[in-house]
């Protein structure tokens, strides 16, 4: 498989194992939604980190897969590529891409879908598909643009041009730039905190904001007040707020 699901201590590792370069061909498009799925379903699951490996976080789609691909096909094939990377996306639980290496085409737009991404100083991201002739086509020209901007965006979509980790940092690209050594325990922690969280609220504050994103602003005023006091109904909420009072902020420990 190209794609292995992990999980230990409520972290959910999405794992791309496609030597040498994790290529984004379709079977491991098709196993990265199989396992997106999985991960949402798993109540062991409550927060997940997408990983590379040490090397390369994934340096795009497989080009030689493409190249034999008329238009026919690749109009039945998008829907599935960008099907797989929404699915990452709509995982509604905390996810963090730890970036190694490589994140180029595709793998720059899989790591657009976690919540934050956390690079190695050694990093390069970029979407190089203009240089091929085509646009990016599994979400970039979209979550890129909502991310950092139209104008940047339509910068690194012109050029296909690659930056540096320090540059992605600098225009909100990437969360956090730290030693490739230390990005998966970074990252892993990160997720591992998250994970003894109250699972309902985190998914609220997260579909929340997808949600605001996506609308006007009065329609995600509505969003948010519907999850807000849908939250007092659960039993996170009773142990937040009596640790709260009994122990200060901070200590309580949701199950």
């Amino acid at each position: 498989m190209t794609v292995h699901l992990e999980v230990a201590d409520g972290v959910g590792t999405l794992r791309l194992d496609r030597p040498p370069m994790n290529a984004l061909d379709a079977a491991t498009q098709d196993r990265l939604r199989e396992l997106a799925g999985e991960a949402t379903r798993r109540d062991d699951v409550r927060a997940v980190v997408l990983w590379g490996g040490e090397k390369v976080f994934a340096a795009g789609a497989d080009i030689k897969e493409m190249r034999a691909m008329d238009h026919a096909a690749m109009v039945l094939r998008s829907r599935d590529l960008q099907d797989s990377f929404t699915a990452v996306a709509r995982i509604p639980k905390p996810v963090v891409a730890a970036v190694t290496g490589y994140a180029l085409g595709g793998g720059c737009e899989l790591a657009l879908c976690a919540d934050i991404r956390i690079a190695a100083d050694n990093a390069k991201l970029g979407q190089p598909e203009i240089l091929l002739g085509l646009i990016p086509g599994a979400g970039g020209t979209q979550r890129l643009a909502r991310l950092v901007g139209p104008s940047r965006a339509k910068d690194l979509i012109f050029t296909g041009r690659q930056v540096t980790a320090d540059e992605a940092l600098a225009i909100g690209l990437v969360d956090r730039v730290v030693p490739a050594a230390e990005v998966y325990e970074q990252a892993h922690a990160w997720a591992a905190r998250l994970a003894r969280g109250p699972a309902l609220a985190l998914r609220a504050a997260k579909e929340a904001v997808d949600a605001g994103l996506e609308t006007d602003l009065d329609t995600g005023l509505a969003v948010e007040r519907t999850w807000f006091a849908g939250l007092f109904a659960t039993e996170d909420r009773e142990t937040g707020m009596h640790s709260f009072m009994t122990e200060g902020p901070g200590k309580a420990r949701f199950r």
